[in-house]
């Protein structure tokens, strides 16, 4: 059975944005990146809230983004080949392939595709961890720790959800920023 992933890049504090609702403080080095396209290659489906997906477009859309560097363009090689499902009342199209809309969250849907995938699944964006957790879909929590403290607007994980986590991994990089990652626990 593949693994449900929520992952999310996050400052000291558990932001994935400033207040002004910029993220280019969690702009990873060589390093990093190469470990997150690592992450990366056993996923198989990205699911996606409408702006979390409109955030990652990019990685088709901008052709620019692949040529910067070997890395980048590793990035956009993986992301493209994978699924997207973006869960959206509000959008009318998508504009990259392998991209469907839901206009509801299924947790039933979820569980199906979970059982029934071949590679792992990642959830983007601040509002999925809630949904998830309460519905018993996640199985794992990671999170990529910058050295900032933005206190900022968007937080990471939600105060409202209580998650007994079992750390699974953690891995230091020279720029200091630490990568974890938990299993949830029933």
């Amino acid at each position: 059975m593949a693994e449900l992933i929520y992952s999310a890049i996050t400052s000291l504090d558990g932001y994935i944005e400033d207040q002004d609702g910029r993220f280019d403080w969690a702009v990873p080095d060589d390093e990093v990146h190469t470990f997150i396209n690592d992450l990366e290659r056993p996923v198989g489906t990205y699911l996606y809230g409408r702006r979390m997906y409109e955030t990652m477009v990019g990685w088709e859309s901008d052709h620019t983004l692949a040529t910067q560097s070997p890395l980048m363009r590793d990035f956009a090689q993986l992301w493209q080949a994978a699924d997207k499902v973006v869960y959206s009342t509000t959008l009318e199209t998508v504009s990259t392939r392998r991209t469907r809309i839901e206009r509801y969250f299924d947790p039933a849907a979820v569980r199906q595709l979970r059982a029934s995938a071949g590679r792992d699944i990642t959830v983007g964006g601040p509002t999925w961890p809630p949904t998830l957790s309460r519905r018993g879909c996640s199985t794992s929590v990671a999170c990529s720790s910058r050295r900032s403290w933005s206190a900022a607007a968007k937080q990471s994980l939600p105060d409202d959800v209580r998650l007994k986590l079992e750390l699974r991994d953690e891995r230091r990089f020279a720029i200091g920023r630490v990568h974890l990652r938990y299993r949830t626990r029933t």
